[in-house]
């Protein structure tokens, strides 16, 4: 697939995303999802865990290396990360009530990141979960939990600029299918009652970064 096939496919699924929701207000469980690289970057290992919404223990995970199936290229991540995303998620044994992704939704160039493009394809609520921003512009939220302010881009408000902690670097929250924006801050919230990020992420991350380092460096 090139570059242009693969925006092409982007713009043939945007019209499918469900930014509305308003998407489960009490999910009774939560995946999140994240890949690893090699330092060569020819290699990778995406990484689900699924986490009880009340507890946030992990009750279910999957993993799965590969190889990445696209280059890179910014806007196009997705292409690079779906197939093995898609393939952990088939190796659940729990279908999970609500994705999320460590990346962008519509907080995207073409308003169509990874955790649409997820939302699309599996069907499932999905919302993204950024560190850094991938586009837009904002004001500083307060400092103090909680708080966020808008993330505008060309004039559209594609997601929100989240305070998880007091006085810490905000994340970038955004829809990816079937969730509204304030349900979507919400949830967030909920998956992080100590750290700056989600549980969700920060078990997944273990997760790939663990199944990577076992492939690279066998016993």
């Amino acid at each position: 697939m090139t570059v242009e096939e693969a925006v092409a496919v982007q713009e043939e699924l945007r019209p499918l995303v469900d930014l509305v929701g308003p998407g489960p207000s009490a999910p009774a469980t939560v995946a999140g999802l994240d890949v690893a690289y090699s330092q060569g970057g020819d290699l990778l290992a995406a990484a689900v865990t699924v986490l009880d919404a009340r507890t946030l223990a992990v009750v279910d995970s999957a993993v799965a290396v590969g190889r990445p199936a696209f280059g890179y290229v910014p806007g196009l991540f997705a292409f690079r990360e779906l197939p093995a995303l898609l393939t952990a998620l088939d190796r659940l044994t729990t279908v999970p009530d609500l994705l999320v992704c460590d990346g962008h939704g519509l907080a995207h160039p073409r308003r169509f990141g990874l955790a649409c493009h997820l939302g699309v394809v599996t069907g499932l609520p999905a919302i993204g979960v950024g560190k850094t921003p991938l586009v837009g512009a904002w004001d500083p939220p307060p400092a103090e939990r909680g708080a966020w302010s808008p993330l505008r881009d060309g004039g559209d408000v594609v997601g929100r600029v989240l305070r998880t902690r007091d006085g810490v670097k905000p994340v970038f929250v955004s829809v990816g299918h079937r969730m509204g924006l304030a349900n979507a801050t919400a949830q967030v919230l909920a998956l992080t009652p100590r750290y700056r990020l989600p549980e969700t992420t920060r078990t997944a991350d273990r997760l790939c970064r663990d199944a990577l380092s076992r492939t690279e460096h066998p016993a």
